[in-house]
């Protein structure tokens, strides 16, 4: 047997030190080369180890960016397992330690790690058990396991530790089958709210994130970058910074850097370099790029296609047809991207700020020329991702300056840096036309993605006649190769694609409703097959006190539907606009999730809260300015995320579903923040918001009928 790092199980144990193994073998797509070669020869993507102490470890190739997987996957073993939260010790994001793992993103943690890991700790339990029955002299089913003892049902006296059983044994087992998971209704972890346990670290400031590693003999790297992108350098005179004292310069082939014992230093040195530039001669602005968009995107997919589209819009009683937009917007994350690389003896460890670790570490890997089972990535804290962390070009930055000087390299991206080198969620188009017939049904629906991708596109709705079509990349990757439409690199950006794509149809479906004079919610339900979201939009409208009217009602009242991760969600908010300035103020909003099974309550509110806080800066504020290949916005002054007092009132609700498996809780409360809003804006006013970010001066002009 090998796992996933190509280890033996002699090497394995040595590594664990003994006891009991649980590994969970899969095989996802992903995995899978083309012609159904596999890319290693066991994929083992959960493991666990009961230590000779009774301590379980958890080894995870998942990492913890603040969105609380560090305890809500201790939870989820520790419910199948049968142990204390205290026992449980979470290794994550260690490519040297923890199996492999694509990566951190699309809310897959919970709903697609968490069945493994529940799994493994099912099969453990099993395990011990068996080994409890024979060293007890009882049947296994005599026997009942809680907080890491098996003792004899009626004889609590007769019992053995987890610690005792794993004592002196080295046993593997490999879960290759579905095991029994406990039902909702045996759950005493699950469902809870323990405290978190990165909670006490990162309140008093002892947690660790990649910027705060340090080792003897580090130097701080500050790299020469472009003006703006598609710039080409000509020449650079660094002889003024080479004879800063202290400082160190390094040239390997593109990359040419200023290192020196003290951060500071190394940019007081960098500042001395001198560089001319070839510039781009790319002329996209935040204006003229949806044009573009529609010019120039290829690749067109066609999605959905039933009925027959023409001849439901000559049928129709009312006809209506809109553009959708929104510009490129950034990450933005507290925690810049940072990377230490450490290069020495034909090996590598990076501590990297990535949601990626097994990728970067790969990268790493084939830019040293090295094999990756020489180069181990290890994941701290990270300081908030969103998608945006993917990406890790500073790991691979830190590494080669680190190879070619032979000490510790730390790259810590600076603020301008790292709105620069953002992969930011792109720009994109929605264009839509749909009908209704006299009856106020609606008959017709046919729409044209361009640049947002298919996530978030598909109809919540039954309408006989309906095509969807998408048009420029639909996958996510960071797009940095030269046909990319775009003028940087774009990437996933928190419910990639979706916000845009909910915002065009969330948005169309309430015009059509006001157009037919029916209230927006009614109007929805009638077109609602799916009972689940049917309940989910009743449980928010019953949180709310919604009472029903046609919009524009002038009460401020705006309502969003999406189904996102497996997730439903219904949102709805109340705004007041203030129609001299344009200013809109969210007084109130209230989302309500299916979700599945809830595995940390809390936390669930809380992703739904930071969703919906961070989707409030996509709808009213946040819109990268650029020229060509210049990024103009490179710190918070002039790019607004939301601020503590444009935080409204929040009411998540979690709609009970214990039939379903957990789903994800990371994204889908964010893909209806646009729609919600403009809906809202529209009920208070009466003009239809088109564009996002809805700033004051595009408020203003909706109101004077301008076009947008």
């Amino acid at each position: 047997m090998k796992t996933s790092a190509g280890l033996s199980r002699r090497e394995f144990f040595g590594r664990v030190g003994g006891g009991i193994a649980v590994l969970v073998a899969l095989e996802p797509a992903s995995l899978l080369a083309q012609g159904g070669r596999r890319l290693y020869p066991e994929d083992f993507n959960a493991y666990l180890v009961i230590g000779n102490n009774g301590r379980v470890t958890v080894f995870s190739g998942k990492i913890e960016m603040g969105q609380g997987v560090l305890t809500s996957q201790a939870q989820m073993l520790a419910e199948e397992l049968g142990v204390a939260l205290a026992d449980i010790d979470m290794v994550l994001g260690d490519t040297d330690r923890c199996p492999w793992d694509m990566g951190t993103f699309g809310s897959l943690t919970t709903r697609m790690f968490g069945p493994a890991l529940r799994a493994a700790g099912a099969q453990a339990r099993l395990t011990l058990l068996a080994l409890a029955a024979e060293r007890l002299g009882v049947a296994p089913d005599k026997l009942v396991s809680r907080d890491g003892v098996v003792s004899v049902i009626g004889e609590p006296g007769r019992k053995l530790s987890y610690g005792e059983l794993s004592r002196g044994a080295k046993i593997a087992k490999v879960v290759d089958q579905k095991a029994v998971l406990r039902a909702a209704s045996q759950f005493s972890v699950m469902g809870t709210s323990p405290a978190r346990l990165d909670g006490v670290e990162k309140v008093t400031g002892a947690a660790k994130f990649a910027g705060d590693i340090r080792l003897p003999g580090m130097l701080y790297a500050r790299i020469l970058r472009p003006p703006a992108h598609g710039a080409r350098l000509l020449q650079a005179d660094s002889s003024a910074a080479e004879a800063y004292p202290g400082a160190r310069l390094v040239r390997d082939g593109d990359l040419l850097a200023v290192l020196h014992p003290d951060p500071e230093a190394a940019g007081l040195a960098f500042e001395r370099i001198k560089a001319q530039w070839l510039p781009t001669e790319a002329k996209l602005d935040p204006e003229n790029i949806f044009d573009h968009l529609v010019n120039t995107a290829t690749d067109q997919k066609t999605a959905v296609d039933r009925g027959d589209v023409r001849a439901a819009r000559a049928g129709a009683a009312r006809v209506f047809e809109n553009s959708y937009r929104k510009g490129y917007v950034a990450h933005a994350p507290i925690e810049t991207h940072t990377a230490l690389a450490d290069v020495k003896n034909g090996k590598a460890t990076v501590w990297a700020s990535t949601q990626t670790p097994f990728p970067t570490r790969d990268l790493v890997a084939q830019a040293l020329k090295l094999p990756p089972q020489d180069v181990r990535v290890i994941t701290p804290y990270v300081g908030g991702g969103f998608g945006g962390k993917s990406a890790s070009m500073q790991a691979v930055e830190a590494a080669r300056l680190s190879q070619a000087i032979g000490q510790p390299v730390q790259v810590a991206q600076t603020r301008a840096e790292e709105f620069f080198y953002d992969t930011f969620d792109p720009a994109a188009v929605v264009k839509i036309v749909s009908g209704i017939d006299g009856k106020g049904r609606i008959t017709l629906w046919d729409s044209v993605v361009y640049a947002a991708g298919e996530r978030g596109s598909a109809l919540l709705y039954e309408i006989p006649n309906k095509r969807i079509r998408l048009v420029g990349r639909t996958s996510f990757a960071a797009e940095t190769d030269t046909v990319s439409v775009h003028p940087f690199a774009v990437g996933p950006w928190r419910a990639p694609g979706a916000n845009m794509n909910v915002f065009a149809v969330e948005s169309q479906i309430d015009m059509m409703a006001s157009a037919a004079g029916v209230d927006p919610i009614e109007f929805r339900l009638r077109h609602l097959g799916d009972a689940r979201m049917r309940r989910v939009l009743q449980s928010a409208a019953d949180a709310f006190g919604w009472k029903a009217a046609a919009g524009p009602s002038k009460r401020g009242f705006g309502v969003a539907c999406s189904v996102d991760a497996g997730t439903h969600v219904a949102t709805i908010a109340e705004v007041k606009v203030d129609v001299a300035s344009g200013k809109v103020k969210v007084q109130r909003i209230v989302c309500a999730q299916d979700m599945g099974i809830v595995v940390n309550p809390v936390g669930a509110r809380m992703q739904i809260e930071g969703g919906l806080t961070m989707g409030l800066g996509y709808v009213f504020s946040e819109e990268l300015r650029f020229h060509g290949g210049q990024v103009l916005d490179r710190n918070f002054d002039t790019y607004g995320i939301t601020r503590f007092s444009g935080a409204p009132r929040i009411e998540a609700v979690l709609v009970r579903n214990d039939e379903m498996a957990p789903q994800g809780g990371g994204e889908p409360s964010i893909t209806t923040t646009g729609a919600v809003m403009a809906n809202a804006v529209f009920d208070a006013t009466g003009a239809r918001m088109t564009r996002l970010p809805m700033t004051p001066a595009r408020v203003r002009d909706a109101l004077a009928g301008k076009h947008l």
